[in-house]
């Protein structure tokens, strides 16, 4: 094993003869701690979103153990601490809204406390970027461990996908072609193991993003929760991070520009949630890369979804794992991609994927002859969203992709339950539904509430998907014709809040306009007459956050958070 480059960070702390290491050694040593445990190893922080709230990181416990004994195998010092644990089936108003919040609490956490090297354990939707952002703030060596997927979903001898099926089941219950019993029966049937959402919702999206970008080992991404090779996953990461302390190999070295981009590429080869958007602008926003909505758009287009799995297809991530993971995608992709990237292995990404095997190519197609031709995030703009706004081909309706209609406007999301299913709505599937007031400050937030249910008579008359808009997001399990996080939004006074019923409004995907129909002299009088929202919380974090967020466009970060401090402790203890 080869020197440290410089004097172990720990050793602040734990080194040396005086009052203070005195202090530092012995209340650890409380905890059962032999002396030898401070002669120099170094000291690694295992980053625990463990919580009995949130389901998908139920079984971090168990993982963190395998993570430990990885570490004392290669000669560390491993302790875990916690941070806020973000559950998006059980927090409100949306997880979202604590994303940043939990960065903060890792960030700090990190920054104060003796560790050489950071494993954050991630599973549920927020807590993976939560974490990478605040370790980011740090650039500490730092590896990632996904929690993993649940198994498939089984419901009448049928595979069933989390998030995805929910939505098909709640239209069907709406719509008379599912009985309530029927309803409650698939509810016990989907989530069977510990682990998070095995469709390529958000959490799967997100565990994909931080393989593509290096700062995982391979193969991350789609092993089951509850299969032995994820204990093997976390005992070998553990192993690796003590290897990274002693090359001084920090996060700052693996999240390049370079790195986005493949993780932008291979975005759009799974067919990934529209969040991963937000994340990734918001985490290099973070380690300091110059990254915008223009690259997700010119990087996206010519890459083809090449996975067969929910929501943009009918597999799930346990057929995912068992065709051969995202390693299949990214050696497939290398012509695209950036193969010389560093990753955390301290070899490239190329280098990883090398033994890489397709073992179902009805899971995972190639690149000649893909899944669906469009697979990236496509962003528009126009006076109704002239910083961009977005939607995801490969979940959408191709017959709405171009499309004109008349709007239908919901100012909230309160508002839009009072009347979505009012016989009397004045709606029909050629319309176009908007949605005001659900960004990062108008929910506050930014909740997953864009792919609004269709108006119970129309389901009922068979329409299946309409175009939906608004500056809200989605879950990644959705699907539909729905344009996102449109810039700036209605609660800044951005167009979308001037949108009236009854006002047309034009989508075109291929060329990447949304427009609103209505003359610059009008929309210049309904600015106006615009009155801000009252916010839903005065004080506290709400407050706070509502002051200081930022834009979709810009990442949904704070506008203090932004960027690299260091992991350098301003003061000594007294």
């Amino acid at each position: 094993m080869t020197q440290a480059k410089k004097p172990l960070r720990s050793h602040a702390w734990f080194g040396g003869d005086d009052k203070d290491s005195f202090i530092h050694r012995s209340w650890m040593k409380n905890q059962g701690y032999p002396s030898d445990a401070f002669d120099g190893r170094p000291v690694i922080g295992i980053c625990n979103t463990w919580s009995e709230l949130t389901p998908c990181n139920g079984h971090f416990r168990e993982l963190a153990e395998s993570v430990k004994r990885g570490v004392l195998e290669a000669g560390g010092f491993p302790v875990e601490f916690p941070a806020m644990s973000l559950g998006e089936s059980n927090l409100r108003p949306t997880a979202m809204l604590f994303r940043n919040l939990a960065s903060m609490d890792v960030e700090e956490s990190i920054r104060a406390n003796p560790i050489d090297g950071v494993v954050l354990l991630t599973g549920c939707d927020k807590t993976t970027p939560a974490l990478l952002m605040g370790a980011a703030s740090c650039d500490l060596p730092t590896i990632v461990l996904s929690g993993g997927p649940m198994l498939n979903g089984n419901y009448r001898g049928k595979p069933i996908g989390s998030g995805t099926d929910v939505w098909k089941f709640s239209e069907d219950l709406r719509a008379g072609r599912m009985t309530l019993n029927s309803f409650k029966q698939a509810e016990s049937c989907m989530s069977r193991s510990t682990g998070h959402c095995m469709t390529m919702g958000t959490a799967s999206t997100m565990a994909s993003m931080v393989e593509a970008l290096g700062v995982t080992l391979p193969g991350n991404a789609a092993i089951p929760a509850v299969d032995a090779r994820r204990k093997l996953q976390a005992q070998l990461t553990g192993r690796r991070i003590v290897d990274m302390v002693h090359e001084d190999l920090k996060l700052s070295q693996i999240l390049t520009k370079q790195a986005f981009e493949n993780a932008i590429m291979v975005n759009g080869a799974i067919g990934g949630s529209t969040n991963a958007v937000v994340h990734l602008l918001a985490i290099a926003g973070r380690i300091g890369v110059d990254l915008t909505l223009a690259d997700w758009d010119r990087l996206g287009r010519e890459i083809p979804c090449l996975l067969n799995l929910m929501p943009s297809g009918q597999y799930l991530m346990e057929d995912f794992y068992y065709a051969g993971g995202l390693p299949v995608i990214i050696k497939d992709l290398l012509q695209s991609l950036h193969g010389d990237a560093l990753t955390v292995t301290g070899q490239s990404l190329a280098k990883n994927v090398e033994e890489a095997e397709n073992f179902n190519t009805d899971v995972i197609h190639s690149v000649n002859t893909p899944f669906k031709e469009e697979g990236g995030i496509a962003v528009l703009k126009g006076n109704l969203s002239p910083r961009g706004a977005i939607i995801k081909p490969s979940a959408a309706t191709p017959d709405l992709m171009q499309h004109r209609g008349r709007a239908v406007v919901f100012n909230s999301i309160e508002h839009y339950k009072e009347r979505v299913d009012d016989p009397d709505l004045d709606i029909d599937a050629s319309c176009i539904m908007v949605l005001q007031n659900c960004g990062p400050k108008g929910y506050p937030g930014m909740a997953e509430v864009g792919n609004m249910g269709l108006p119970k008579k129309l389901l009922e008359q068979g329409v299946r998907d309409m175009v939906r808009i608004s500056d809200a997001r989605m879950s990644g399990t959705a699907f539909g014709t729905v344009v996102l996080h449109v810039a700036p939004e209605a609660a800044m006074g951005g167009p979308l809040a001037l949108v009236r019923d009854g006002d047309m409004i034009e989508l075109d995907v291929a060329g990447r306009r949304l427009h609103l129909d209505v003359s610059d002299e009008e929309l210049a009088r309904r600015q106006s007459e615009w009155k801000a929202p009252e916010p839903a919380m005065r004080g506290g974090y709400q407050e706070m956050y509502i002051k200081h967020v930022l834009q979709a466009d810009q990442g949904v970060d704070l506008d203090f958070l932004v960027g690299c401090r260091g992991a350098a402790v301003p003061r000594e203890s007294h």
